[in-house]
């Protein structure tokens, strides 16, 4: 039970500092106070939620692609070294298949999302 906690604080911590962004001060230039400090004057760029969005999806989708690519060659391994077991030949094929049919699933997902984004 100790080891599921850890596995899943640590996860849950990992994935936390994935998504950190920046944050930037600004100033008050209603004011006339400026405190000896200047704002800065179009210094940063702006992003929206869509941008935010599909750089997500991008990114993954490359992992998934690895993945997949990885498991394809695991399987075909299994495969050439299963010397006709049937039970080791179904699992090889069975590797291959899960891993084509993630990949298919990761690029139709892919494609619903960019589609749904092109509406806003």
């Amino acid at each position: 039970m100790r080891k599921k906690l850890l596995l899943a604080t640590t996860t849950a911590s990992t994935s936390a500092l994935l998504f950190v962004t920046r944050v930037y001060a600004a100033c008050d230039i209603t004011s006339g106070a400026r405190g000896g400090a200047d704002c800065a004057q179009g210094a940063g760029t702006a992003t929206d939620l869509v941008v935010n969005v599909k750089g997500i999806t991008n990114t993954l989708l490359l992992a998934i692609g690895a993945i997949a690519v990885i498991m394809i060659i695991i399987g075909g391994i299994r495969y050439a070294l299963s010397g006709g077991n049937e039970q080791n030949v179904k699992a090889a094929k069975d590797t291959i298949q899960y891993a084509i049919v993630g990949l298919v699933i990761a690029l139709l997902s892919y494609a619903i999302v960019n589609f749904v984004l092109r509406l806003f």
